[in-house]
């Protein structure tokens, strides 16, 4: 056992007006089973990167062990896997290795192909098996559960859960749930480390907010009468200001230089009580900063003519030789809540292709509502850019509103005149929830909306989606999501 030690950790990037660590100091054991989540923008990734060293920044941070970093860079991804595991470590033994994989429910067949022919989840798995075997070494897992499907999470987390000495930053509850021992969370004003799993630091972190808002209340009507009291002394010395330009009293004239005196006095009394109210208040409003407000979502749907929107009717999708998936038969009507679930590469993905209309091979019955309206999100962020105006413009939605849907899914002002293509993966997620929401359907179409979307987020986006309860159609992997959402799960 030893520690990881940060202190005084200030960092920002350059050009950034904000810094998105200041004065940072905590510990952290090489023997924990860190997860790490907040908000997305909060700076996870950038400290996973301040502890590889890849930026200056000042403060310090010691560590007696070797960080790590998963995603692996791969730069020949044509390489037979055993050669890039070669690329990652030296010096373990093929059973070490093997042992690994079994573990993660990878075939040793992998080791022979080469790297670019494992699917996303095998890439996963394969990497972390590797880093796992460089001794002395503290893991910084970044979001692993992307690329998974459910039964892959189910695996990695089970992996997780038998290992120690890394930091996991994920969005996923219950993959959280399964396999850490402790919490560093990024709030709005500090970072705090605790024991237990993400359902236990929820628990207490909504106690905590709770206790503070009683607290707020309290403080807010503490620095009204602070901000009263300022004025009024403020006023006070005022009105003995003027009094040297008073009128005579029987004949007399007033005594400018009493007058100028007290006054002189009354006023230095007055900035000495305006400064000590307003450090007073100052004090209590930043007692104030570290609730996680969330604003409440709204969408509008559109009412279909009939209760029925699709049909498909012993749907096979063949690319070639391969076959994608067969015998698929369901419906949507409108209130479903639909999860399409299954591995990857079942044909989720194709299946809401061929109902969005696009050209893709395949034998059995689709129908299609007519003049039914759909509002979809890809998986994909490829290809975001521009400024968030001139994407609302291109979409036909209202910036404005567009624009409040993001400060409520935690967007600072400040983004709003930054390029779409320098925000991180979570907030481009975000832009394309926020326009979906924005847009009046009839059938909303969502796949893997979830991905990079911080927890506090997802939770806005499952409330909206039980009250306004729209017809949705979608593939998640998340398994809380789903199990609060989906009013009908559709395995392929």
């Amino acid at each position: 056992m030893s520690l990881i030690n940060v202190s005084n950790l200030t960092f920002s990037y350059d050009g950034g007006f904000e810094k998105i660590f200041e004065n940072v100091s905590f510990q952290i054991d090489t023997d924990w089973k860190l997860g790490f989540t907040g908000r997305n923008g909060r700076g996870k990734t950038t400290f996973l990167n301040l502890l590889m060293g890849k930026y200056d920044y000042s403060g310090s941070i010691s560590a007696s062990v070797s960080f790590e970093y998963f995603p692996y860079q791969v730069k020949d991804e044509q390489m037979n896997t055993a050669e890039v595991i070669n690329t990652v470590v030296n010096g373990y033994q093929d059973w070490q290795l093997k042992r690994e994989l079994n573990l993660l429910e990878v075939s040793h067949d992998v080791l022979n192909r080469p790297f670019n022919t494992l699917s996303n989840g095998e890439q996963t798995k394969v990497l972390l098996a590797a880093l796992f075997l460089k001794e002395n070494g503290f893991l910084l897992i970044d979001e692993p559960t992307n690329h998974l499907d459910m039964n892959g999470r189910k695996i990695v987390s089970e992996y997780l859960r038998g290992k120690h000495g890394f930091i996991l930053v994920s969005h996923d509850r219950a993959f959280l749930d399964n396999c850490i021992d402790h919490i560093l969370s990024i709030n709005r004003a500090n970072i705090e480390i605790q024991k237990g799993n993400f359902s236990s630091w929820l628990h207490n972190k909504e106690l905590q907010d709770e206790m503070e808002i009683s607290r707020n209340e309290v403080l807010k009507k503490d620095i009204k009468r602070l901000e009263t009291s300022a004025r009024r002394a403020a006023d006070w010395s005022g009105r003995v200001e003027k009094s040297k330009k008073g009128q005579r009293v029987s004949g007399i004239k007033p005594d400018k230089g009493y007058i100028g005196h007290k006054s002189a006095k009354m006023m230095k009394r007055s900035k000495t009580i305006e400064s000590r109210v307003q450090t007073a208040i100052e004090e209590k409003s930043s007692l104030l900063q570290n609730i996680e407000t969330t604003s409440s979502l709204k969408i509008h749907p559109l009412r279909y003519h009939t209760d029925r929107m699709a049909d498909l009717e012993d749907i096979s999708i063949i690319f070639g030789e391969r076959k994608i998936c067969e015998g698929v038969s369901f419906n949507i009507q409108s209130g479903d809540r639909i999860a399409l679930c299954g591995k990857n590469g079942s044909g989720k993905t194709s299946i809401v292709k061929l109902i969005l209309g696009e050209s893709i091979p395949y034998q059995g019955v689709i129908r299609i509502g007519s003049r039914l309206k759909i509002s979809y999100i890809s998986q994909s962020t490829y290809g975001l850019a521009g400024n968030l105006t001139d994407y609302a413009r291109d979409y036909g939605i209202d910036h404005t509103l567009f624009k409040t849907i993001l400060r409520k899914l935690d967007f600072a002002r400040d983004m709003f005149d930054m390029n779409i293509k320098d925000f991180s993966d979570g907030q481009k997620k975000k832009v394309m929830i926020a326009r979906s929401l924005c847009e009046s359907a009839h059938l909303y179409i969502w796949d893997e909306p979830l991905n990079y979307i911080d927890v506090i987020s997802r939770m806005q986006i499952e409330d909206l989606i039980r009250y306004y309860e729209p017809t949705l159609l979608f593939i998640e992997h998340d398994r809380a999501f789903c199990d609060n959402i989906a009013t009908k799960m559709m395995e392929l």
